[in-house]
């Protein structure tokens, strides 16, 4: 066996220390890469949610008018009805 020192270049095959930063940096990208991927997804997601949500909005405004305008409605004709009632009251038949 020879007798090596650190300035002695390395027969074993194993060149990771020179693969290495080159994987990491690409491992990196990928990660960025999927990382803008799921960021674009999101802003369409939200995109559409925030258009669903304008629209439901828009039903439940258009839902408290036509709730007004039914209570409205019935207090008119529960007037209506003591009218009538009072009416029937007087003519004591």
């Amino acid at each position: 066996m020879a007798h090596r020192d650190l300035f002695d270049a390395d027969t074993s095959g194993n060149s990771q220390k020179e693969v290495t930063p080159v994987e990491k940096i690409k491992n990196l990208e990928e990660k960025i890469t999927s990382a803008i991927e799921k960021v674009k997804v999101l802003k369409d997601e939200n995109s559409h949610l925030s258009e669903k949500l304008k629209e439901l909005e828009k039903i439940i405004a258009m839902k408290d008018e036509e709730i007004n305008g039914l209570s409205s409605e019935k207090h008119s004709i529960k007037n209506q009805v003591e009218e009538l009632l009072e009416e029937l009251e007087s003519l004591e038949i």
